[in-house]
């Protein structure tokens, strides 16, 4: 349900809880219950006896808590106190609002902290409110403090006292949080040596414009799952659509950027793995599952294994082998599958990868999969890997990344031997940034490496042992100690290290170690052979930006077109595509997009592996440093209330 008819059932509440009479007992005017808004000020005013909490009901993700916060401090004048009384506040007060209507009763004094049959009245309503702020840990907290202190006659109860701190430190962390900044801590070494992991941000959410919540009905200061008990923190009765409000800028080229996981719109569900994930990349695992699914399907065998006997027969090899020799049966034609052998009996072109792909989707939403992501093992194994099926996710509740926006909407974009082109200009390298080398005729010091900001335990380098005794050495550093190091060691050599794209032999052939490559990375198309270290030229979407739709861009927009801008597509075998049903050869975006990647480039999972990031994703500009713990020990001053360049 969209938040808007959710604000309309708030704006109807007073009426349907009948406070033109109730306001009457409790000594205002009939007619203040009509006017809306300030029916609220006053029903505070009664209850909490704080008229301007009222303005709290203006914000998504607080205003169905202060709407339960209205009702309970405005029952409780009534003399409704008990755990089924508060319950009813919290989520359905009908029935004791119409009932405080008809009797016409006055509203009571407040408690009086020194009448013990009060307290006992309101003991486990009070008890419950603390609950709902911080299960167990918040009563932890008040009984502990209760059982070494001295109770004072006349004072509130500490599970009230705590009740009520707890309650509107949540209602304001959760505002700042959601409208202000955020704190974020760096999980992993992507953007190394310009954050380190175990860095903690603020995330400044002022910058780009908040955004206001997609699921504003979500258990506070969690993101999408609630800690220990590995269960989603948020429910999607109510939605609303993507808005911002205004910033102070927009997403410039080259800033430190956290936003929304693009890729985690489906997830793999699995509470035996880190964050309640198998993998975060579903459409990759679809991807291999696929091939698996192909590879070990019984007639797709015995034709492959035809194949390869013709093929070990043949005197001339492989490149003179040609599947329409085997003779097929002219009644398998719409089903066969055509093969073309090479040196390796693993490559084979796949023409009607969507087919087990499809079934792929559905081998995986059983709660199955044959792969452990990426690994090769599991793939020949024949392993069959349970799980708890697939979950989809809201954007705002996907994972936060961190990145640096090297592409803004309408950049082209290309990276040659690890060199990243904006525009066909050189990108600049910042002082940080790393990049992988092969380093040879060197034996590193590990004083040395530390003196330099390299460190052993983060595999900044790492030796590399030959045959022979032979060894060399492969080091992640910056252009500032790279030149260090070969001043250091003048008959060293270092060598950029390139990944080497997938094979490209007649009728797409490829290995089992190329689909690994292509379904890596971006657009993940078998047959689109990029890699980290070489991207072919593209150009990022951009809101009202028309293209024409080509196989050969195809691959790259479908996702943007589908996943994000929600419609559907259908791309015929005679090239024709349909979208929403009808024929087009035209597309024009619907939002600004973005191309994020790390400044540790040949160690992080960006934009090289799921693409464009949507303007609906991005969550804030990362502002500065304000603590740093080294996960190997020991806090690093040096890096506190630093600024993220």
């Amino acid at each position: 349900m969209n938040v808007f008819y959710f604000y309309l059932f708030i704006l109807a509440h007073p009426y349907l809880a009948m406070w033109w009479k109730s306001f009457e007992q409790a000594e205002r005017k009939s007619w203040e219950a009509l006017v809306p808004v300030y029916n609220y000020y006053v029903a505070f005013k009664i209850g909490a006896k704080k008229p301007f909490w009222s303005l709290l009901l203006f914000f998504p993700a607080i205003h169905l808590v202060m709407w339960s916060v209205a009702n309970v401090s405005y029952i409780r004048r009534f003399g409704y106190f008990s755990l089924v009384d508060t319950l009813q506040g919290v989520f359905f007060p009908y029935l004791i609002m119409h009932k405080i209507a008809q009797s016409g009763d006055k509203i009571l004094p407040e408690t009086n902290w020194a009448n013990s049959a009060e307290i006992g009245k309101r003991e486990w309503g009070d008890h419950l409110i603390l609950f709902l702020c911080l299960p167990v840990i918040g009563h932890a907290i008040a009984l502990g403090i209760a059982a070494v202190t001295r109770a004072e006659p006349g004072k509130k109860t500490k599970v009230k006292e705590w009740g009520d701190a707890l309650l509107f430190a949540l209602v304001a962390a959760s505002i700042i949080r959601t409208y202000v900044f955020e704190p974020f801590q760096i999980p992993t070494g992507s953007m190394e040596k310009t954050l380190l992991v175990g860095d903690f941000l603020f995330v400044n959410k002022l910058a780009y414009g908040p955004k206001v919540p997609v699921t504003p009905l979500s258990y506070p200061l969690v993101h999408n799952t609630v800690p220990w008990i590995n269960i989603k923190s948020y429910v999607g009765w109510e939605t609303s659509e993507y808005t911002r409000l205004p910033g102070f800028s927009q997403v410039n080229r080259y800033d430190v950027v956290v936003f929304n996981y693009p890729s985690g719109d489906t997830a793999i569900y699995d509470p035996r793995m880190p964050m309640g994930l198998m993998g975060h990349d579903y459409h990759a695992y679809v991807l291999f599952e696929g091939y698996y699914l192909f590879r070990n399907d019984a007639e797709v065998q015995r034709k492959s294994n035809l194949i390869y006997k013709h093929y070990a027969d043949s005197i001339n090899g492989a490149n003179k082998l040609r599947p329409d020799s085997l003779k097929w049966n002219p009644n398998e034609v719409e089903q066969k599958i055509e093969f073309f052998a090479s040196s390796r009996r693993d490559k084979m072109y796949i023409p009607e990868m969507d087919k087990w792909q499809t079934e792929a989707r559905k081998f995986i939403a059983d709660g199955k999969t044959h792969l452990d992501y990426g690994s090769q093992s599991r793939y020949y194994d024949h392993e069959v890997i349970e799980h708890y099926g697939i979950i989809p996710r809201p954007v705002d509740k996907r994972e936060n990344y961190i990145k640096r926006c090297v592409g803004i909407p309408g950049d082209w974009i290309e990276i040659k031997k690890s060199v990243l082109y904006v525009n066909d200009k050189k990108a600049p390298i910042f002082p940080f940034s790393n990049l992988q080398y092969k380093l040879e005729n060197a034996e590193l010091d590990a004083k040395f490496m530390a003196g330099i900001g390299m460190e052993i335990e983060r595999y900044d380098y790492r030796q590399i042992k030959l045959d022979g005794g032979q060894f060399y050495y492969d080091i992640h550093a910056t252009k500032d100690q790279l030149e260090k190091i070969l001043k250091k060691y003048p008959r060293s050599k270092a060598t950029l290290e390139l990944e080497p794209q997938a094979s490209k032999q007649p009728g797409y052939v490829f290995s089992y170690s190329d689909l690994l490559k292509n379904a890596k990375v971006y657009p993940k198309d078998l047959y689109v052979e990029n890699t980290r270290t070489d991207f072919t030229k593209f150009r990022i979407p951009k809101k009202g930006m028309k293209i024409e739709l080509t196989k050969n861009n195809l691959a790259w927009y479908r996702r943007v077109i589908t996943a994000y801008e929600m419609h559907s597509l259908v791309e015929k075998k005679d090239g024709t595509v349909l979208i929403d049903g009808k024929k087009v050869t035209h597309y024009t975006f619907q939002m600004n997009y973005y191309w994020m990647m790390g400044d540790n480039r040949y160690n992080s999972v960006d934009s090289r592996y799921w693409g464009f990031v949507p303007e609906d994703h991005i969550v804030g500009k990362a502002s500065m440093v304000w603590f740093s713990k080294n996960p190997y020990g020991g806090i690093r001053w040096k890096r506190m209330f630093t600024a993220i360049k």
